[in-house]
């Protein structure tokens, strides 16, 4: 690892001022290296020459704090196979590590007192550290590397930041990502900290756990109990996130094992519940200790008294209490529900949890989820008191339905969100593999940022394996947003994947990363088939050739890494690459096989031959995986993903049916017919990033979204707080395409958009579109679209990762045009265009681009955040 090229620059200014005080030390600035592996001047050794520097902890310290502590001693070991002595006893030493909370440690307090630590920027705040060099702190030391936390979770993120720092991956147990060994490790003796959170609880949700995550956890520790929760617990914190809601299928967290909750508490993991799990008891709870029915008309004593219970476990324990109230099993509430009762349900609910807190319901972190027709509740005017965090939710496919609107009273709650990578319900299960790419999230997640739902953000991970780079990318975003901008999602990925394997093929690893999930998330694998793509154009050859390329690049790879890193590599890599590569080969071969069958080709029975080897090869993939790491991950990819009938899973994997001629009855080979050349082909299909020009206006500003989309980047607007315009044309924003058509007449303008929904909750997301100077025409993304099953709209946008929208126009000759595609509300998210004279060919991606003119930087005005 180098360290960054200013520390040279910086270090003689931070000994000197060191000398002076700690109130002007110099801080170095997020994300810089702290830590080398050679000496710099004024450095701090915390590893050399067989010996490394003590840790020491005041006893009277969070016990989450001493645990996480003796985790670094652990990491340091992990580095430099020396283990650092651990004390609770009075520091004494040349060098050696002081670690404490404010307010807590009487260790931080004195230096604080004695003014060689500065505590401002850090007490007060939530879950903030500094870490610096101390000269001379106090009698028998010469030097302290000290880690200072404004509360619990502050000084266990910056105990675990230096562990990161001195290259152990957050992913080291649960990836099996294996640590770089090194002789001697050094800190720079600057002030550094992260600052405090910008999203108040970072969490994660287990969910849809069988059979994959349920069956893992029974064999290696007889179920989902405490000893496998610890390990969750840990990478929550060392990802610095800081909110759990638990697996809670056939699983109650708090009546499995008692020892769960409090150890989550201990090391300071906030609980909850899932949005459907009122009062800190899970559905499961229920089932066990309720009795009647799962209704408040009916059977309100008994709910309260199961409620009451609940709280009671709760205790002390860092909790946010889910309140309201859906139906048994995560479904609606009865047609005969209304507002009225909904709210009493609350109202019961929060004193219920003052008279058992015996304190105001207001101190007491609580939400309540908008999840689908809950947020028709809050439509229709269903109010909860203004300190519940109001939980927004995307549509369970990635995106979000609803944001507080600009300019709207602060709630003292705030706002959050609940958000996907998996999901079980239609349009179809997706729980396999990852496909959530990250310049998708990173859009998503923006709007929530930018439109002030900071509060909550939680994920549902499905299994948390596969989803490794999500999580941590989720997790990260929501630390600090300003840090990863728009087009710097691919350097996220490639420092991701330099954390994971080292630098070395960070570049290749990180892209290969990002188009796996890319490629995934044109379709989800649940709802591939053999109709998926375009044989006749040779979509369907393109795609398989795609992944192809990619899995020979992934393999090649794995060749060149060490030995040690292959396990990991394989998990988060190669597997998926492998298995999706061949899923989808598996399918084109099928299509290809009835393809040929239909005019009796003598090919018929070796294609149907080569998708039975395919289908077989899947199996023994999934072999695979759970052979590494001496069958460490073994049931972890038992999830069926072949066989899929309707929106729920088979019980099994099934081979796709073929065709097999009998023998004799093949008819004479035929020559395949060819694809129609795009650049013969009635149409001018261009990818969004290929404008000619990009005409801002006032605030607004045309963004790239790199690599955002099915086929190559998108284009946005930004601020997306802006209020829309309210009549495109003139020098409004719009973007400007040249092109050429070879004829005059009528031509239809198909716009290809991410299926962002109307998350204003207003008249549906509009843009307009004109050619030449005709007037724009505006078109509404959401005509018919609601985000609920059964809507056909909705279900294609999910299922095909994209809405299509069309408009019609008139070009009164052949020759050059410009089209213009005009901003009208903010949100709206451009990923192709394509201007056809006649039927375009039936594709699934759309046709190709076939226009090679790439944005012109000099004269364009494109953002670039």
């Amino acid at each position: 690892m180098k360290t960054i090229s200013f520390r040279l620059l910086l270090l003689p200014l931070a000994v000197l001022l060191n000398t002076v005080g700690a109130l002007a030390q110099t801080t170095l600035p997020v994300g810089a290296t702290t830590v080398a592996f050679k000496k710099g001047k004024g450095d701090f050794t915390l590893a050399a020459a067989g010996k490394t520097a003590p840790i020491y902890v005041s006893a009277s310290d969070w016990p989450g704090v001493l645990r996480a502590a003796k985790d670094l001693q652990a990491d340091v070991q992990r580095v430099t196979k020396v283990a650092p002595a651990f004390a609770t006893t009075k520091p004494a030493g040349q060098e050696v590590v002081l670690i404490g909370t404010i307010g807590k440690s009487p260790l931080i307090d004195q230096l604080i007192k004695d003014k060689k630590l500065d505590a401002k920027g850090v007490a007060g705040r939530w879950e903030t550290f500094v870490r610096q060099v101390v000269e001379k702190p106090m009698p028998g030391v010469e030097r302290a590397l000290v880690i200072a936390g404004s509360d619990k979770r502050g000084t266990i993120f910056g105990i675990y930041d230096l562990s990161g720092q001195i290259g152990v991956s957050p992913w080291y147990w649960w990836a099996d990502v294996p640590v770089q060994p090194q002789s001697a490790l050094y800190v720079a003796p600057a002030r550094y900290t992260l600052g405090e959170p910008a999203v108040k609880y970072r969490g994660i949700f287990l969910n849809d756990e069988a059979p994959a995550l349920s069956g893992w956890a029974k064999e290696k520790f007889g179920g989902i109990n405490s000893k496998m929760y610890v390990h969750v617990f840990e990478l929550i914190l060392r990802l610095r996130g800081n909110y759990l809601w638990p697996a809670m299928w056939g699983n109650a967290f708090n009546d499995d094992d008692k020892q769960s909750p409090v150890l989550a508490d201990e090391y300071g993991v906030v609980m909850g519940t899932s949005h459907h799990e009122p009062m800190v008891r899970s559905q499961q709870e229920w089932k066990r200790f309720g009795s009647g029915a799962w209704n408040y008309q009916t059977n309100a004593k008994l709910l309260q008294d199961f409620w009451r219970q609940g709280i009671r476990n709760m205790g002390t324990k860092e909790s946010i209490v889910t309140v309201g109230m859906r139906g048994d099993g995560d479904e609606p509430m009865s047609e005969g529900s209304n507002i009225a009762l909904l709210e009493k349900i609350v109202a019961d609910q929060r004193q219920i949890l003052a008279e058992e807190t015996r304190k105001p319901a207001d101190q007491t972190p609580q939400l309540w989820a908008l999840y689908k027709e809950v947020q028709d509740y809050y439509d229709k005017g269903m109010r909860v008191p203004d300190d519940v965090t109001l939980l927004l939710c995307d549509d369970n496919w990635g995106n979000i339905r609803k944001l507080p609107k600009v300019g709207e009273k602060p709630r003292k709650g705030g706002y959050g969100i609940y958000y996907h990578f998996d999901y079980v319900g239609g349009p179809r299960n997706y729980k396999w593999l990852n496909t959530n790419p990250l310049p998708r999230i990173w859009e998503q997640m923006h709007l929530a940022h930018e439109y002030k739902a900071n509060e909550i953000w939680i994920v549902n991970v499905g299994d948390l394996k596969p989803m490794e780079l999500p999580i941590s990318f989720f997790l990260d975003y929501a630390w600090n947003p300003d840090r990863i901008p728009a087009t710097g999602v691919a350097a996220y990925t490639q420092r991701w994947a330099a954390q994971q394997f080292g630098p070395t093929y960070a570049a290749e690893i990180g892209d290969i990363l990002a188009k796996y999930a890319k490629y995934n998330a044109r379709r989800k694998p649940e709802l591939l088939d053999a109709n998926t793509y375009s044989l006749a154009t040779g979509e369907w050859a393109t795609v398989v050739a795609e992944y192809n390329q990619l899995l020979a690049r992934a393999e090649a790879i794995n060749q060149k890494i060490p030995a040690a890193s292959r396990d990991a590599y394989y998990q988060v890599v190669l597997h998926p690459v492998q298995a999706c590569a061949n899923l989808n080969e598996l399918y084109y071969t099928v299509a290809q096989n009835r393809e040929a069958a239909k005019t009796g080709q003598a090919t018929t029975n070796a294609l149907a031959e080569k998708a039975k080897a395919l289908y077989a090869n899947d199996a023994e993939i999934t072999k695979r995986y759970h052979a590494v790491a001496g069958g460490k991950w073994n049931h972890m990819m038992d999830q069926t993903h072949i066989g899929y009938t309707y929106w729920q899973q088979p019980e099994a994997n099934k081979m796709p049916e073929v065709t097999t001629l009998q023998a004799g009855t093949a008819a004479a080979p035929v020559a395949a017919a060819k694809p129609a050349a795009a650049e013969t082909a009635a149409y001018v299909s261009l990818e969004a990033e290929q404008y000619t020009q990009a005409v801002n206006a006032g605030p607004i500003t045309w963004q790239l979204l790199p690599d955002l989309g099915r086929t190559a980047g998108a284009v946005t607007t930004f601020p997306v707080t802006a209020a829309p315009t309210a009549a495109p044309g003139g020098s409004s924003p719009h973007l400007q395409y040249r092109i050429t058509l070879t004829q005059a007449g009528p031509v239809t303008v198909s716009a290809y958009l991410a299926p962002t929904l109307d998350f204003t909750n207003t008249t549906g997301l509009r843009y307009a579109v004109s050619i030449d100077d005709e007037a724009p025409q505006l078109v509404n993304l959401h005509t018919g679209l609601a985000p609920e099953n059964g809507n056909r709209p909705w279900q294609q946008a999910v299922a095909e990762s994209i809405i299509l929208k069309t408009s019609q126009h008139n070009v009164a000759a052949a020759g050059t045009h410009v089209l213009k595609f005009w901003r009208v509300d903010p949100g709206v998210v451009l990923e192709k265009l394509v201007v056809s004279t006649g039927a375009l060919p039936a594709t699934y991606l759309g046709p190709p681009a076939n226009v090679t003119s790439k944005p012109k930087s000099e004269k364009s005005s494109l953002g670039r955040r």
